[in-house]
């Protein structure tokens, strides 16, 4: 079993850091939410820091380098400084985790724009490994093949990797979300940088999407960060796991699984995951290597 247990809690049967309070998660409903509103969802260590480089290098171009206003995530706003919130210039960017049935009714009554990552959950299951064993707001799990059980049984932070991508599969606002695959920003990131941007309307010449790929390429990303002092303030990370940047980024690769998994294991993982995965098409159009 893992130690220091405490550090996790569960709410409407979802695993959560302690970090996220239950005052915090029972003040979602209470988010009010604009038209011009873009929500960056993704599963933890899926890509959201990267997707929100891109959107910071976009809109830099769209509001003629004035910076974006980039939030906490939603799952991790102090309902006590909710006026903060309000007081955001538009556009703003809302990273989160959260499964789509805890999303606020609003963010999709309002029609905002919603940008999901997707990485393959074998590579997943490994970054989180990782993640765990170095961040001390999580239990720390000593042995990877006693992680691998835990994330195939949805015990990890946010539960199911499948249950959550499915309950954005599954979504009533599905010409308001694009899906994004982790794979594709590591094989051609201009192409989907035109993709985000045609998506969010924001017009970007050709030379603007070469420099925002150039500037959120995930190298640069790491060595910028590994460049800078780990800073323990929330308001420089968009993760509600760690307020240390320097925890975000490890290799970024496609495949290293490879470099974890038994022939046993990644048997296993087959066994449990293959139904539900099957049942999924964006779940099934995942891409193991390339």
């Amino acid at each position: 079993m893992p130690q220091d247990v405490q550090l996790i809690h569960s709410f409407k049967g979802i695993p959560f850091p302690t970090r996220v309070t239950i005052d915090q998660l029972n003040s979602l409903d209470r988010f009010e939410a604009r038209e011009d509103d873009v929500l960056l969802v993704s599963y933890p260590k899926s890509g959201t820091h990267w997707l929100m480089e891109i959107l910071k290098n976009l809109y830099h171009y769209r509001l003629q380098g004035r910076s974006v206003a980039i939030t906490q995530p939603l799952e991790f706003q102090d309902p006590a400084k909710i006026h903060e919130l309000r007081n955001l210039p538009g556009p703003r960017l809302i990273p989160t985790h959260l499964p789509q049935q805890m999303v606020p009714r609003k963010l999709q009554t309002k029609n905002c724009k919603t940008i999901y990552v997707i990485r393959n959950p074998k590579d997943t299951a490994v970054s989180m490994f990782h993640y765990y064993q170095r961040n001390p707001h999580l239990p720390k799990v000593d042995k990877w093949s006693t992680f691998l059980d835990m994330f195939l049984k949805g015990e990890v932070v946010y539960g199911s990797w499948v249950d959550h991508l499915i309950s954005w599969e599954r979504s009533d606002n599905d010409e308001n979300i694009l899906f994004v695959y982790y794979e594709n920003l590591k094989k051609d990131l201009p192409k989907c940088v035109r993709e985000i941007s045609e998506f969010l309307g924001v017009r970007v010449t050709e030379d603007q999407v070469r420099d925002v790929a150039k500037k959120s390429s995930f190298s640069e990303m790491k060595e910028r960060v590994e460049r800078e002092k780990a800073r323990p303030d929330n308001n420089h990370t968009v993760c509600a796991l760690t307020s240390d940047r320097k925890l975000i980024f490890r290799k970024g690769a496609v495949g290293d699984w490879k470099n974890h998994f038994t022939a046993e294991q990644n048997s296993q993982f087959e066994a449990l995951l293959r139904e539900k995965i099957n049942s999924s098409e964006l779940a099934s159009n995942v891409e193991y290597e390339f």
